[in-house]
C-alpha cells in the first residue's frame, strides 16, 4: 500500500492567482493532467519517457489557478486510467482513511485519497466508467462526473473520448459547490428539484446491506423533494447496460492507445493488459450492438430525467473491497460495479455522488441524476441536504 496518494519520485507545487473565489484553498490533480513542466506519467513507468514533457497546463488545473487554488501535487491513477479500484502494480494502493486495509476506489484513486486524508480542500479526478464516483463512494467524499461534452478536456490524457469526463471531489458541500461553481462556469443559483424518481432496481442489484444503509439518505431527499417515485430505471437491465459500455470502452481505449503500443511496447499490469487485447479482439457485429444500446439508454434516460427531476440510486453495490485481493475475485467485483455506473459512460448525465453512510465502519455513497446540462441542480440538492443530515 502506498503511504502517499501522490505520484511516487515527484514534487509539483503551483501558487495560484493572488484574487479568486478559490483563495486560499489547495489542490491536487490525477496524473492524467498536465502540469507545464512536470511529466504526465499517466499511472504507467512508460508513458513519461516516451511522451513529450507538457509546455502547458491542462485546462481544470489553468482554471483552479486561476481562480486562486493552489496545486500542491499530482496523485497516483490506476495505469492509464484504466482501472476501477485504485489498485497500481507500479506506484502501489493510496490509502483509503474511511476504511483501512480497504481499496480507495478508481482510477482517480489518488485524488480521492488525498482529500479524504485532507492533504488538500480539492482535487481532480477523471470518469470514464466510474472513475471519480466510485472513490466517491468507497471514500466517503462529494464527487462528481459532469454531464459529457461540458467541460473542456484540453491537456487531458484521453481513455475513450465518447465517455471521458473530468470531476472533482471535496469533503463537505460547502467546498464542493465552490469549486463546481468554477469548472461549471455557473453559480450554484437557488431552486431544488420538483421531481424525484427512486431507481428501484439499482437498489435491488445492490447488496441489501448496502440498500439499507442508504435508506435514510433517501428518506432526506424525500424531505427535500416530496412526492418521490418508484422507476425501473434500465429495463432491459442494468447488467445489459454494463455489457455495453463493456463492449464500447475497451474498443476506444485500444483505438486510444493503439499507436503508443505498438510503436514502443510499453509495460502493463496484466489485468490492464488484458482489457486492451479484449478492446482490440471486439468483434464489430458486437460493437455495432453496444451502439445500438447505447442509444437505447440515451433515449431512456432522457425520458425519465426531464426539467426539474433527479434520480436516486447507489453509486456502487457495496463498500471498498479489501486491498491485494487475487483476480479471481476482482473480476466479479469489478464487472458489478460497472452495472451501477454504465449509464454515465453511455449518455453521459450528470451525476454526484452524496456520502453519508456506511456499512459496518466503510462508506457507500447516494448518487443522484439529472437532465444533461443540469449540473448546478445536483450541486444545489447536495448542499441543501447536508443541511439535513
Amino acid at each position: 500500500m502506498s503511504s502517499s496518494p501522490f505520484v511516487p519520485g515527484t514534487s509539483v507545487h503551483v501558487v495560484g492567482r493572488e484574487r479568486g473565489p478559490l483563495a486560499g484553498m489547495t489542490f491536487a490533480a490525477k496524473d492524467l493532467f498536465d502540469v507545464a513542466g512536470h511529466p504526465t506519467g499517466g499511472g504507467n513507468p512508460d508513458w513519461a519517457r516516451q511522451n513529450p514533457l507538457p509546455t502547458r497546463h491542462a485546462w481544470a488545473v489553468q482554471a483552479l489557478l486561476d481562480a486562486g487554488a493552489t496545486l500542491i501535487g499530482k496523485t497516483i491513477t490506476d495505469e492509464v486510467s484504466l482501472g476501477i479500484l485504485g489498485e497500481n502494480a507500479f506506484e502501489g494502493t493510496p490509502f483509503n482513511p474511511a476504511a483501512p486495509g480497504h481499496v480507495p476506489g478508481g482510477s482517480s484513486s489518488g485524488s480521492a485519497s488525498a482529500v479524504a486524508q485532507g492533504l488538500c480542500d480539492t482535487a481532480l479526478g477523471t470518469d470514464t466508467g466510474g472513475s471519480v464516483r466510485v472513490p466517491s463512494s468507497f471514500c466517503g467524499l462529494y464527487g462528481i462526473r459532469p454531464t459529457h461534452g461540458r467541460l473542456d478536456l484540453t491537456g487531458m490524457l484521453p481513455q475513450a473520448p465518447t465517455s471521458d469526463t473530468t470531476g472533482w471531489f471535496a469533503r463537505d458541500a460547502a467546498t464542493f459547490a465552490r469549486v463546481s461553481e468554477v469548472l461549471l462556469s455557473e453559480p450554484a443559483g437557488e431552486g431544488l428539484p420538483t421531481r424525484l424518481l427512486i431507481a428501484t432496481d439499482a437498489f435491488g442489484f445492490a447488496e441489501p446491506a448496502t440498500a439499507e444503509a442508504l435508506a435514510p439518505m433517501v428518506e432526506r431527499l424525500k424531505r427535500l423533494v416530496p412526492g418521490a417515485e418508484e422507476v425501473v430505471m434500465a429495463p432491459p437491465g442494468l447488467s445489459v447496460w454494463g455489457r455495453a459500455q463493456r463492449t464500447l470502452q475497451p474498443v476506444e481505449a485500444w483505438e486510444t492507445f493503439r499507436p503508443w503500443v505498438e510503436r514502443d511496447n510499453p509495460r502493463f499490469a496484466f489485468s490492464v493488459a488484458k482489457g486492451l487485447v479484449m478492446g482490440a479482439m471486439t468483434p464489430e457485429a458486437e460493437r455495432g450492438w453496444a451502439e445500438l444500446m447505447r442509444r437505447e439508454v440515451r433515449g431512456r434516460l432522457r425520458h425519465l430525467l426531464q426539467p426539474g427531476t433527479i434520480l436516486a440510486m447507489p453509486t456502487t453495490p457495496f463498500p471498498a473491497p479489501e486491498t491485494g485481493l487475487p483476480l479471481g475475485v476482482l473480476t466479479p467485483l469489478r464487472d458489478q460495479i460497472l452495472c451501477l455506473c454504465a449509464h454515465g459512460g453511455l449518455a453521459g448525465h450528470p451525476q454526484v455522488n452524496l456520502p453519508g453512510a456506511t456499512v459496518g465502519s466503510r462508506p457507500v455513497g447516494l448518487s443522484i441524476l439529472a437532465a444533461r446540462g443540469a449540473d448546478t441542480l445536483l450541486v444545489r440538492t447536495a448542499l441543501a441536504l447536508e443541511k439535513l443530515a
